[in-house]
């Protein structure tokens, strides 16, 4: 029996045309930023994300890590939602490394922080406080259900941070996912920040690297700590190959991720018993859970693999994300899995 791998959309396998463009690709040595392939993926993600200029990095932790070390210096503060992945998921790199002290503020349901709350959070000039360096968001928001943020809330939230000489960064590891599931182009997401990270290596299915968009300076900042933290790479062409078959074909297609998405949760939904999150659903994430007096959330997990279907536990929620290489057929397949285990319960 196939496994259905609905943990994360970070399991994708590179397409045939990603193996394709991957074997061809034209190297050099990044290093000396002599890799053609590199500099052209750069070149188009700029074009693509409305900023001047983009840096390759192995992954989507050290992408955000170049962000806050570009913005931030030692002792700075970082405002951010409580449920976000650089607060919750990413080692507190930003803390040990930089020296970033976080200012953590609630994330709403729908991935939003109140706009008094983050202005309130702005420190005045002090010498007992931390200085506010970096207001940072994430679109689309993980820890919420995959809910996109959306143009007029991010451009507040930029104008907020203007009026008081504060960039800000968005995470937006899925942020084309927010763009597709809004049905407009990614720019109108990014205009207006400082930086942004997004991942190539979830639903864009490459096997290996996030990219970090800004303006020339704050990209040639980036490379210098791209190097200290271990992150340059030579060849990398072999891997920039994959990220311009991303940009060219898969963005479009994560619309069937969402339908998939969609299609789980209808299913899910037949059952009683079962609560689900977000309420509609909107790109590819769908997080359920039971009561769980009835079976511990760790059980159900581990039933739910040994019967074929992965999910991730995430605190009290079990989360299925659909993506590349996940069909309608897994997802109805998965949905009568799932509910023959809790039927059995």
């Amino acid at each position: 029996m196939r496994f259905i791998d609905l943990r994360s959309d970070t399991v994708t396998k590179p397409s045939p045309e990603m193996r394709e463009a991957m074997y061809r690709a034209e190297v050099g040595d990044d290093g000396y930023a002599e890799d053609p392939t590199v500099t052209r993926l750069q070149e188009i993600v700029a074009e693509r994300v409305g900023m001047e200029a983009s840096l390759l990095a192995p992954s989507g932790i050290m992408a955000n890590m170049l962000a806050l070390l570009g913005h931030c210096g030692r002792g700075g503060e970082v405002i951010l939602g409580n449920r976000t992945d650089m607060y919750m998921w990413e080692c507190g790199g930003y803390s040990v490394v930089g020296a970033i002290h976080p200012y953590p503020l609630p994330n709403n349901e729908d991935g939003t922080i109140d706009l008094e709350e983050i202005e309130a959070a702005i420190r005045e000039e002090d010498m007992h406080f931390p200085r506010t360096q970096l207001i940072c968001i994430e679109n689309s928001h993980n820890e919420c259900g995959g809910v996109p943020l959306t143009p007029e809330y991010t451009a507040s939230v930029i104008a907020l941070a203007r009026r008081h000489n504060v960039p800000v960064h968005v995470d937006g590891a899925r942020v084309f996912n927010s763009a597709v599931a809004q049905g407009i182009d990614v720019k109108a997401l990014t205009r207006g920040a400082d930086s942004l990270m997004f991942c190539l290596s979830k639903g864009l299915a490459c096997p290996v690297g996030s990219m970090v968009c800004g303006s020339r300076e704050f990209i040639a900042e980036a490379v210098r700590n791209r190097k200290m933290l271990g992150g340059q790479m030579r060849q990398a062409g072999f891997l920039a190959a994959a990220g311009i078959v991303a940009m060219e074909q898969m963005v479009d297609r994560l619309a069937e991720d969402h339908s998939n998405a969609k299609l789980l949760a209808d299913m899910l939904s037949e059952v009683k018993e079962i609560s689900l999150k977000p309420q509609p659903i909107r790109t590819n994430m769908v997080f359920f859970r039971l009561p769980w007096e009835r079976i511990s959330i760790e059980e159900l997990e581990a039933r739910l693999h040994a019967e074929g279907v992965g999910v991730l536990r995430m605190h009290e929620w079990l989360r299925a994300v659909t993506h590349y290489g996940i069909v309608e057929g897994d997802v109805k397949q998965a949905a009568t899995i799932i509910r023959r285990v809790i039927d059995s319960i």
